[in-house]
């Protein structure tokens, strides 16, 4: 990569997307090298639509973070739609972008993609041994297509695809949206209202028994700008933290830094999802001197106090 190369980010807008963005023009590339496209425009789902975006804009890099996804219950709710949108934009943004001659393919995957009892710390070695977690395994599977598709294209058309397999990702600007938060946020924003109506007491999914690992979403942004940069080989590489929680821990911690002094109830008829969740990333810091540098709890601060404040602003 060089810093005059133009460059295609899906979900750029986004939460991981917008820091990712920054994090380019940081580095010193051009911003109008930097390419957007928003769903309004393009829908990533449709080949035309995607023929359509590299005619008018011709990019020799594209990075694939727009994804339809969720927590729990938002998985258990839509899979079909999880499993096609996702497959759907990942099948078609790398078959044109081979087509359109594009000299780097940064596919972004995700930890659901692991089988459901992986041995802990994941190794991306184990990858391939066994069924993912039920409840998302349709996202989970669909995002794993496009590391074979991505290592099918290298064999056979030398096109230089990657493939890298983030954990859970927190920080300030996260989707807090009830319907289809993920973890972090839906606890942070579970306090808050509790607090706020004072409630004595919260309930929370599952046993509090499930482990899993965060990526504040800043570090998340520079692994996947190193990636772009240094990486070039066939073998996925996880993108995390190499730290592990239950959510019981979490979110009691939660609760100690919002200074909620409320019960916890556990709701055991929902799931917990996968039982454990924590990743070897020697291969990242290996490859590309990838290393989190954030401390969790200092991320935690940080999202919690972004939350609050923007939410005591539309009191």
């Amino acid at each position: 990569m060089n810093k005059n190369q133009k460059i295609i980010i899906t979900g750029g807008a986004g939460f991981l997307g917008s820091h990712l963005v920054k994090c380019f023009i940081q580095e010193g590339y051009n911003k109008n090298n930097i390419f957007i496209p928003r769903t309004k425009d393009f829908d990533l789902r449709h080949e035309n639509d995607i023929k359509r975006m590299f005619e008018q804009f011709p990019a020799e890099v594209v990075i694939h973070l727009a994804a339809n996804v969720g927590g729990i219950g938002y998985n258990q709710k839509f899979p079909g739609s999880l499993f096609y949108d996702n497959l759907k934009m990942g099948t078609e943004l790398i078959e044109q972008a081979r087509k359109n001659n594009v000299k780097k393919f940064v596919s972004i995957g995700t930890v659901c993609a692991y089988p459901k009892h992986t041995k802990v710390p994941f190794k991306e070695k184990d990858l391939w041994k066994g069924y993912p977690e039920e409840t998302n395994a349709p996202y989970g599977l669909a995002k794993k297509m496009q590391l074979v598709q991505a290592q099918a294209y290298r064999q056979q058309y030398g096109f230089n695809a990657i493939f890298l397999l983030p954990v859970n990702l927190y920080g300030p600007g996260d989707n807090f949206n009830p319907k289809s938060s993920h973890v972090i946020p839906a606890l942070i924003r579970k306090v808050y209202l509790a607090k706020k109506n004072n409630k004595n007491s919260i309930t929370v999914w599952g046993t509090g028994k499930a482990s899993r690992e965060f990526l504040y979403v800043k570090n998340a942004a520079e692994g996947i700008f190193l990636a772009a940069k240094k990486y070039n080989k066939s073998k996925p590489v996880n993108l995390g933290s190499h730290m592990e929680i239950t959510i019981k821990e979490l979110i009691n911690l939660i609760a100690d830094l919002m200074n909620y002094k409320g019960k916890i109830n556990w709701d055991t008829s929902k799931p917990d999802g996968q039982p454990r969740r924590c990743l070897d990333t020697s291969r990242a810091e290996k490859e590309f001197g990838f290393k989190a540098k954030t401390d969790f709890e200092k991320g935690l601060k940080e999202t919690i106090g972004w939350y609050v404040e923007r939410e005591n602003k539309n009191l």
